[in-house]
């Protein structure tokens, strides 16, 4: 029989699972499509086009999008220290999916609202 350390995690051995854990969190898609739309963009630029995101959870985002290969991180030698984020090739194939994505909450919003709405006040406890 085999232990849970003999085998590979469900996260790891499904894409989709392993993918939507990495960027599926409140602020990765938003990060995305803002470095998309502004092409370079500066870590304090970010934060003002986001202005409810803490400077911690940008700088996780960041790093967690870095380290899968959706954006990167350009370093300039000079006092003060600039930093520039871009999408790669990668982050740019994402961006139509995740505008699909942003229509289809657009076309679907009402109803799923209504419908949370629904359920919430028949499953009071």
């Amino acid at each position: 029989m085999k232990t849970r350390e003999d085998s590979n995690s469900i996260i790891e051995i499904c894409p989709i699972r392993n993918i939507v854990a990495r960027f599926g969190d409140k602020w990765s898609l938003l990060v995305l499509l803002v470095i998309d739309n502004a092409e370079t963009v500066r870590f304090n630029e970010l934060g003002r086009l986001i202005p409810d995101i803490s400077t911690r959870v940008l700088s996780g985002t960041l790093k967690t999008l870095e380290a899968d290969g959706l954006i990167t991180r350009k370093v300039y030698a000079q006092v003060p220290p600039k930093v520039e984020y871009s999408l790669t090739d990668t982050g740019k194939s994402l961006i139509p999916i995740i505008m699909q994505l942003t229509e289809w909450a657009l076309s679907n919003m009402k109803s799923v609202m209504k419908h949370r709405a629904d359920y919430e006040s028949n499953h009071k406890s």
